[in-house]
């Protein structure tokens, strides 16, 4: 079953490398910097209110611990509808038998509100997936899916561009028994044409029960952005640091690859 499951998301790394080359006369843009012009979908972990424009693509790779990845396609169908699927494992990197997730993740998003001058944007959606490895023994993702999410974003110009979000969800991976609702906040900053940062505080009311992982403080997390060009752009992620969880000691530090392409 592994075997199978690993030949699964090689084909899948396979072909999404081959959009991408046979897209590369594709228009490319970026979620970083000033010059920057896609709407970024996710702070860290948690959605925003982004979403991809119509006929767009995105392709996300993740690299986390345990040699883990994950991949994600999404594809803008209408203006204020997207749909995406992803799928990947732990141990994918490295000598050992990979550990692939159960089921692949499933990530819809509708635009309800577009941002004014006063009001943010508005997305309701439903994201199944999770973080940095599935845990087979607890059914459920290291840092949980957001489940059914509200997200709001609004933006100003000051010294570049300045965002702020947040929202709140509902997870279904509750066999830990915490069935409480969610809220996250985050804040963007545009450091010059191609560079971004971004803070993300998960209050992860839905996981500080009897049998959580972490202590209960929530999760901060940062991350750096970088836009290479022709619609790359790269991610480091320094995570939890405030060290919720009990296997943290510095940071979970992960690395993030999105490339987006107009069809």
């Amino acid at each position: 079953m592994e075997a199978r499951a690993s030949r699964i998301i090689h084909r899948g790394l396979v072909l999404a490398g081959l959009l991408i080359c046979i897209a590369g006369r594709a228009a490319g843009q970026g979620a970083a910097g000033t010059d920057g012009t896609l709407e970024p979908r996710y702070l860290v972990d948690m959605p925003t209110a982004g979403m991809p424009d119509k006929n767009t693509m995105t392709l996300d790779v993740n690299f986390c611990q345990e040699g883990g990845v994950l991949v994600g396609i999404g594809v803008g169908v209408l203006d204020r509808f997207s749909f995406g699927i992803s799928y990947g494992g732990s141990r994918i990197i490295g000598s050992d038998s990979p550990v692939m997730n159960p089921v692949p993740g499933v990530n819809i998003r509708v635009r309800i509100l577009e941002e004014g001058m006063a009001l943010p944007a508005l997305v309701l959606g439903f994201d199944s997936q999770g973080k940095d490895g599935y845990l087979k023994d607890l059914s459920r993702y290291q840092v949980k899916s957001p489940g059914l999410f509200a997200a709001a974003s609004k933006n100003y110009r000051f010294l570049g561009f300045l965002s702020f979000h947040g929202g709140v969800n509902y997870c279904f991976e509750r066999a830990d028994g915490d069935r409480d609702i969610n809220a996250f906040v985050g804040i963007e900053k545009t450091i010059g044409p191609v560079v971004s940062v971004v803070g993300e505080y998960n209050f992860a009311t839905n996981d500080n029960g009897d049998r959580a992982l972490g202590k209960g403080y929530g999760y901060i997390n940062i991350a750096f952005r970088l836009m290479l060009g022709n619609g790359l752009t790269l991610s480091a992620n320094f995570k939890d640091m405030v060290k919720n969880g009990s296997t943290v000691t510095v940071a979970n530090r992960t690395v993030g690859l999105e490339y987006s392409l107009v069809f």
